[in-house]
């Protein structure tokens, strides 16, 4: 009941902001917001938008097996963030663009444009459905079950009270909306850390003490070339990760394309790309803390790391308080990704696919059916999960979003053009080889592909493109020579 009540007012919030913001909503305020966000509201509101319901359960819990090797991982993500910032921002904004893939048709022609929607219809589709499916799991274990609604009826409750506050004012809702939600999430787990604290009969200070001096806190592994937690390895797929995720991604860059300027958009960009660290640095101490009072209270660890914080969270063990901050943290972190992805899908759909970026009819149709697809691809998914969740998506990603990096590579370090029409097969073939040779390295030579899929995906798109025969009409001319060139 407890669980319910939290829940209930949590959304009561979000609907009041709903109205405020929804006033007079439009396609343009739905899509941009107006062009008039504070650049520091989006930049806060994107952390938590940034850390999903996914990452509060599945970090923690990543300290029973690789210790505190994944802030390598999150040191890539500041110079990657610098690179969205001065590198792909000043592009979407000389452009004036809605959906960023609208530069693909630009630049590589139509079939390129819509290959690259695609894409990120199926990637966002997929990896936000696998983040949402934590919370709704979580709420369904620990608390409908034994009322006895079935997970079937959860799921579709859930989408439906996120297109409720979402349906009018879009993005602009949600950049005061994550501002809210991120403000819940870290209050949330800081207050977390001080109660397992206190069940470790600690004070803050010396809880601080407690995990630097752990075995878990060991972060750095640069001796192993082979291993997935090699520094380098870590390091460097950070930074791709956040270019593809966060800089080709229309989902993070709406938010982002929200700001009044572009110098405002850069500021906000690089100052929630240094947010990360200390972030994933506090959801790891939470993992090490539980541990110690797993092994201080005979209590057997769980065989997977994503049951870790729930186990002790959510079950009541750490008292009421710690249960309704436990929901406060998962709801916001869930809730601020899912309702952008289900908010730039409608947008994409409508501006990339059907070309109908005025049409609020469609606008509002499109959305309703993405919340209808959300809400299958959540259920297939609970049929299908048997890995740990935050390295599932990672890995969907690595295939997916990998022949987005290597398009918007081609597109912006050659100018070479292409013959469209084989845009389409060399984006599929891509991820297709890319898994042939993740496979026959770990037979022939026993190396496992980490994170660097990404990367490797990306090289082989940006190959194929460089190999197919070139357009007869040649679409880089002289105007785009100039607006390539290195004064620009």
């Amino acid at each position: 009941m407890t669980i319910i009540l939290t829940v209930l007012v949590y959304f009561a919030i979000l609907f009041g902001v709903s109205r405020i913001t929804g006033r007079r909503a439009t396609n343009e305020t739905f899509y941009r917001a107006d062009r008039r966000s504070p650049w520091y509201m989006v930049a806060f509101g994107m952390v938590g938008a940034s850390i999903s319901g996914v990452t509060v359960v599945s970090v923690p819990g990543m300290v029973m097996k690789t210790d505190m090797t994944y802030l390598q991982m999150c040191m890539g993500f500041i110079p990657g963030y610098f690179a969205v910032a001065f590198l792909l921002l000043p592009l979407y904004y000389r452009h004036n663009l809605t959906t960023i893939y609208t530069w693909l048709g630009d630049r590589l022609g139509p079939r390129a444009y819509r290959t690259g929607a695609s894409f990120f219809l199926l990637s966002k589709m997929t990896g936000a459905a696998v983040k949402f499916y934590v919370v709704c799991i979580i709420l369904q274990r620990f608390v409908l079950d034994g009322a006895g609604v079935p997970f079937e009826v959860t799921v579709p409750l859930m989408v439906a009270l996120i297109w409720l506050y979402t349906y009018r004012g879009g993005i602009k809702t949600l950049v005061w909306t994550d501002t809210f939600q991120t403000a819940c999430l870290f209050t949330s787990l800081i207050l977390i850390f001080a109660g397992l604290a206190k069940a470790l009969d600690m004070n803050m200070g010396e809880a601080v003490a407690a995990v630097a001096e752990s075995p878990m806190s060991r972060v750095l592994v640069m001796d192993d070339w082979v291993s997935t937690q090699n520094f380098w390895k870590q390091f460097i797929s950070g930074i791709f990760v956040v270019i593809v995720m966060t800089g080709l991604d229309q989902d993070m860059m709406q938010k982002n394309l929200t700001c009044k300027t572009l110098r405002e958009a850069q500021k906000d960009v690089c100052t929630y790309g240094f947010a990360f660290v200390p972030a994933n640095l506090l959801l790891l101490s939470l993992g090490v803390l539980l541990v110690m009072l797993a092994g201080r209270e005979g209590v057997a660890l769980p065989a997977s790391g994503d049951d870790l914080l729930p186990m002790f969270a959510a079950t009541g063990s750490l008292g009421t308080a710690v249960v309704v901050l436990f929901t406060i943290g998962i709801v916001a972190a869930s809730f601020s990704s899912a309702d952008s992805a289900l908010t730039s899908l409608t947008t994409s759909y409508c501006v990339d696919i059907c070309r109908r970026e005025g049409d609020e009819r469609l606008r509002r149709r499109v959305h309703v059916g993405f919340c209808v697809l959300f809400v299958v691809f959540i259920l297939l998914f609970r049929l299908v999960n048997s890995t740990s969740v935050i390295d599932a998506i990672y890995i969907l990603v690595s295939y997916t979003y990998g022949p987005l990096l290597g398009l918007f590579a081609f597109g912006l370090l050659t100018r070479r053009s292409v013959q469209d029409k084989y845009v389409p097969y060399i984006a599929v073939a891509s991820p297709l080889l890319c898994f042939a040779i993740d496979k026959a390295a770990v037979a022939a030579w026993g190396y496992h592909f980490g994170y660097e899929l990404l990367l490797l995906n990306g090289m082989l798109t940006f190959a194929g493109l460089w190999a197919s025969p070139r357009s007869e009409e040649r679409r880089v001319g002289k105007e785009c020579r100039s607006r390539w060139s290195p004064d620009h």
